[in-house]
């Protein structure tokens, strides 16, 4: 009988300390970690008609070494509203103001405001720093109020702003995502207005999930990118400088670890500064990556060459006779040069580009293996972590005429997404495989833990020898091709292949002086840390791809070999003065 007793005292007790425990951590979320926001509601002495401080969680970059760096954070200031009834002297009070925001008021929309003698609060202006607003709020002018206001800041300006995206009003009169990661997390980033209103111990209690380890259905956090923010800055630099150089109309680069799939960088121009959307032009809001489409043209061919090397339909030894031009259902498709090349292996199709070789290697696949492999490339979205992802216009897979299966074997009558794109020719890096895209790896939940996202899904495509056969094709073409030779690097192997599609001109055909190149890359080429997908859309006087994405290309490769200290992986032969692959 005494024995249960000591139990239940135990037992109670135990209860007690523990209901201690939960009340001494949750004291230190209100009081540590929020304290601030506490803070400044008391600071702000009006509330204007909705739920006073705007709240958001952060969106952070990922360096080389791990380090989180801001990408989206709140900027904290002033707002400054006026009450029209009690304003004493419009005109002195306008000059006060426009002294700290000349930017956000001008005289006669204050004017307009300090006329309105029937309301008792409006606003006037927006964003003032912190200290023209102490500065103002200590002339103490009768009916100028100066409150305290936070708002969305993108420290980066530019840096990857179509895929952070952006927030504004919806429906209603709350902020919420609208593009991009603020858009695809909203549930994550955004915070309970009034959260802060609640009944201490309501507060007190609330959300006690997040103080435990396995609470995975936590909703508010911050947000863990993957982008590298050196890389980031990198490639946004070089994609202006080739739309400027050929006046596109559009020009955008990828960088992904094709084994994870995870994306280093993802730019495009033109584009936006996030922290001044009044003059953005709203066509470049969305991102580009994953809402449009586009042929892409050679590029393809080695989807085409591992499809063919895969169903065994064709080996690497393999030949056939390059006419030139040949006809195929009444419709003439040519090499780039309508020259033939007669009796020649299949590395010349990688190597040349030879339309006529990758419409003789779909032949061979013949139409229910093509569709096959194609459908498996393209046929469904990647599921990157971005909104509004679009489909691949795959409507010649469902012909039978077998000029479309052609067509589309060299980048033509097929149009995708510049991630399916990506993915898809990263499963020939990847031995086969394609990754799941994506740009976020942790959710940081306001308990202070981090849980990494699950993105393992995988799909095969290829066999790893058929990938590696089309990976030393595309290896000799940078070694002996790019450039003319001159863009081999002795001690780093690099696959690649460009890519030059002629523009459709929106009835049925095409363009005769018009294209959207493409260039994609990965090194080293038989163990890759990196895949680069580059592509311009109409630029002025020019043809090849060749001649305007090669440099930057390779600029790219030279810079992530020296910012990440890529280990070589092949050296320089001192008889024959070649590159020579340890890898093969």
């Amino acid at each position: 009988m005494r024995a249960q007793f000591r139990f239940r005292i135990r037992l109670v007790l135990a209860g007690i300390v523990l209901a201690a425990c939960i009340v001494l951590v949750r004291l230190y979320f209100i009081q540590i970690v929020h304290g601030a926001d506490y803070a400044e509601k008391a600071d702000r002495q009006f509330a204007s008609g909705s739920s006073g401080l705007f709240d958001r969680g952060n969106i952070y970059f990922t360096d080389k070494n791990g380090t989180n760096i801001s990408a989206a954070t709140l900027a904290t200031g002033f707002l400054v509203a006026i009450n029209p009834q009690t304003l004493q002297d419009p005109e002195a009070a306008y000059t006060a103001i426009a002294a700290v925001a000349s930017s956000t008021v001008t005289h006669d929309s204050f004017i307009a405001s300090a006329a309105k003698k029937s309301q008792v609060y409006v606003e006037v202006a927006h964003h003032v720093p912190d200290a023209q607003g102490q500065a103002l709020a200590a002339l103490d002018i009768p009916g100028v109020q100066v409150l305290r206001e936070r708002w969305r800041y993108y420290p980066g300006g530019t840096l990857a702003s179509q895929s952070i995206g952006i927030v504004s009003y919806g429906s209603g009169d709350s902020l919420i995502g609208q593009t991009g990661l603020e858009a695809q997390y909203d549930g994550t980033l955004s915070r309970s207005g009034d959260s802060l209103y609640k009944n201490f111990f309501a507060e007190l209690f609330s959300n006690v999930g997040n103080l435990l380890v396995n609470a995975k259905d936590a909703r508010e956090g911050d947000i863990v990118t993957t982008i590298e923010p050196e890389v980031q800055t990198r490639l946004d630099h070089d994609l202006a400088e080739v739309n400027k150089r050929y006046s596109s109309k559009e020009s955008g680069g990828i960088i992904m670890d094709p084994s994870t799939g995870a994306i280093i960088a993802f730019g495009s121009y033109p584009t936006y500064d996030g922290n001044d959307l009044q003059s953005v032009n709203p066509k470049v809001l969305g991102n580009p990556f994953v809402e449009s489409v586009h042929e892409f043209g050679s590029i393809m061919k080695p989807l085409t060459m591992t499809s063919g090397l895969d169903a065994g339909v064709i080996t690497p030894e393999t030949t056939y006779n390059d006419t030139g031009c040949i006809t195929v259902s009444t419709r003439k498709i040519c090499n780039w040069d309508h020259k033939a090349r007669g009796v020649i292996p299949m590395q010349q199709i990688i190597l040349q580009s030879l339309n006529v070789g990758a419409s003789w290697v779909a032949t061979q696949l013949g139409q229910e293996k093509f569709r096959g492999y194609f459908t498996t490339l393209f046929g469904q979205k990647t599921g990157i972590d971005l909104p509004y992802e679009g489909h691949a216009l795959l409507s010649n897979l469902s012909t039978t005429q077998q000029v479309n299966f052609d067509n589309m074997s060299f980048g033509q009558g097929i149009a995708v997404t510049p991630i399916q794109m990506i993915r898809a020719l990263g499963a020939i890096a990847n031995g086969g495989v394609m990754v799941q895209p994506h740009l976020v790896s942790a959710i940081r939940l306001d308990s202070g833990i981090e849980r990494s996202l699950d993105w393992s899904q995988k799909v095969p495509v290829f066999s790893a020898i058929a990938a590696r056969e089309t990976t030393q094709m595309m290896t000799a073409l940078v070694d002996q091709k790019l450039e003319n030779g001159k863009a081999i690097i002795p001690t780093m192997s690099v696959a690649a292949k460009t890519g030059t599609a002629q523009l459709t001109d929106g009835h049925g055909g095409y363009y005769d002086n018009r294209y959207f190149h493409s260039f994609v890359g990965f090194f080293p080429s038989y163990s890759p840390r990196f895949i680069i997908l580059l592509y311009t859309n109409d630029p002025q006087n020019v043809e090849f791809a060749s001649e305007t994405l090669d440099s930057t290309f390779l600029d790219l490769v030279h810079f992530l070999i020296d910012y990440y200290q890529v280990p070589p992986d092949r050296g320089l032969s001192a008889q024959s003065g070649t590159a020579s692959t340890t890898s093969l």
